[in-house]
């Protein structure tokens, strides 16, 4: 068999990849376009949503439809409203310093971790997909009779991945159009622009500040929904995500939402591509290279805007 068929098996892996990379990387640029924090708690919010999708799902019984569903719209909500208020108990006390903040989600970090630790345990935990189905994909070849179609042996993807795609797209239109098209983006980017302006306009900043870092706590759960049934929960599952977003977003440009889904897009699609035929680690150390030539010859980013 040619090599088109496995690059785009490897292409398809590495879609779904990017997709979840997309969810969890923009809630990060999010937090830190309109508050400037550093967030290193992230990935730890990532690992939430994951650990409650699999108490809901083993809760719930029956179909594993019905538990996921229930997944997908509470795991968010519960992370998103413990992000509000470790925002507005930890960050709001720090006053939003930069450096204060780094320390204090850092903090947040493993009192997460080591509680999930102590409550969930140290086991992987599966999450049943509610739908599964196995998709067989055909590919054109040229032989004696002209090109035909033939559908190569584990050339293939599963219904449930190509939803994750689908999903992660539709969610990542909705946020474009929340910043771009409502009064609350218009706020969040007024607030973003000049915080002394946006309070001389009387908008409350510090509950922006609030809702948008649970927001970007809910996306990352979100993600984290959508990739347990791919992979499974566990409380370290964290560390991957947060490095791969902080990746993402600085060859994005800090704060940038187009740039961040670029960047999650090449990144991930990388990564697939790049683990399939070499080596995940490999993966990992070209996309640490990629961020080192970003910061030398272009700081801002692909789509960041240099501060004077």
């Amino acid at each position: 068999m040619d090599l088109g068929p496995y690059l785009i098996l490897a292409s398809l892996e590495g879609a779904v990849t990017a997709a979840v990379l997309a969810l969890t990387a923009v809630g990060l640029s999010l937090v830190f376009g309109v508050m400037r924090v550093v967030n290193i708690a992230h990935g730890e919010f990532f690992m939430l949503g994951a650990v409650i999708a699999w108490w809901i799902a083993h809760s719930m019984g029956g179909h594993p439809a019905i538990g996921f569903a229930v997944a997908l719209v509470v795991a968010p909500l519960i992370v998103g409203v413990i992000a509000v208020l470790a925002d507005m108990t930890i960050l709001k006390r720090v006053n939003y310093d930069p450096e204060r903040t780094i320390v204090a989600t850092i903090g947040l970090l493993y009192i997460i971790q080591q509680l999930t630790l102590m409550t969930y345990g140290p086991e992987a935990r599966p999450v049943e997909a509610p739908f599964n189905t196995r998709l067989a994909i055909p590919w054109f070849e040229h032989g004696e009779n002209g090109w035909q179609m033939i559908w190569p042996w584990g050339l293939g993807t599963t219904s449930y991945k190509l939803a994750v795609i689908g999903a992660a797209a539709g969610v990542l239109l909705g946020v474009w159009i929340l910043m771009t098209r409502t009064r609350a983006g218009l706020v969040m980017r007024a607030t973003q622009a000049d915080r002394d302006m946006a309070l001389a306009f009387g908008i409350p900043v510090e509950k922006v500040y609030a809702l948008v870092f649970g927001l970007g706590a809910a996306l990352a759960a979100l993600a984290a929904v959508l990739i347990v049934p791919i992979q499974q929960a566990h409380y370290l599952m964290g560390a991957d995500p947060l490095l791969l977003s902080f990746i993402v977003v600085i060859i994005g440009g800090l704060g940038s939402l187009p740039g961040t889904v670029l960047a999650a897009v090449l990144i991930g699609l990388s990564d697939g591509i790049i683990s399939v035929f070499f080596s995940p680690t490999l993966a990992k150390i070209l996309a640490t290279l990629l961020v080192g030539l970003v910061l030398v010859f272009r700081p801002q980013g692909l789509f960041g805007t240099r501060h004077s």
